[in-house]
């Protein structure tokens, strides 16, 4: 019998001090603001996004820029990466980028396209870019986006030699895609 009650005691005690602690965590969070989004990557002048909008995410992109031939030239047919959480040491997958450019969702659908409206060349790399969003669409975690950056790049650089007829060739590339709102 007294096992048998120590055991209602002790269950009762873990059970109050679990509930105690879920109440104070789920009431510190409350309390607690979130840690804004960080970026992690400099950010040159000429690719600064306008006062009136808020970083709302930030993902680390890898993918390819493929090339076609033109006029015996190499120049961008698309871009085709995924993106990712930028501290996300799984890579779990939340967006694509396109052709467009757009990037979609994976998670929600969500999307927005843009339109490049600034540069920063870099030696041995695609330049970074700030582009102003053209379309939207969905209510998720692209909704309302007002501009990307595509910061931090690596690799992507279309090649130097000489092509002909309809080559292509799709080149590695890495990259930090920041992603703004307008503030509220």
């Amino acid at each position: 019998m007294k096992i048998a009650k120590r055991l209602i005691l002790t269950t009762a005690a873990v059970t109050a001090v679990a509930a105690g602690a879920l109440v104070s965590a789920t009431v510190g969070q409350a309390a607690t603001p979130q840690p804004p989004v960080r970026l992690g990557v400099t950010v040159p002048d000429a690719l600064k996004v306008p006062d009136g909008n808020t970083l709302t995410g930030v993902f680390s992109a890898a993918g390819v820029q493929t090339y076609t031939c033109t006029n015996s030239a190499w120049t961008l047919l698309e871009p085709a990466a995924t993106l990712w959480a930028k501290n996300d040491r799984t890579k779990r997958p939340v967006a694509l980028h396109s052709r467009g450019p757009v990037w979609v969702s994976t998670v929600d659908g969500s999307a927005v396209n843009g339109s490049a409206i600034a540069n920063s060349p870099k030696t041995g790399t695609i330049p970074e870019l700030l582009l102003k969003a053209t379309a939207t669409r969905g209510t998720g975690v692209f909704a309302d986006v007002s501009y990307v950056q595509r910061l931090g790049t690596s690799g992507g650089v279309a090649p130097t030699t000489a092509c002909t007829g309809t080559d292509q060739v799709s080149v590695q590339y890495t990259a930090t895609y920041a992603f703004y709102k307008p503030a509220k």
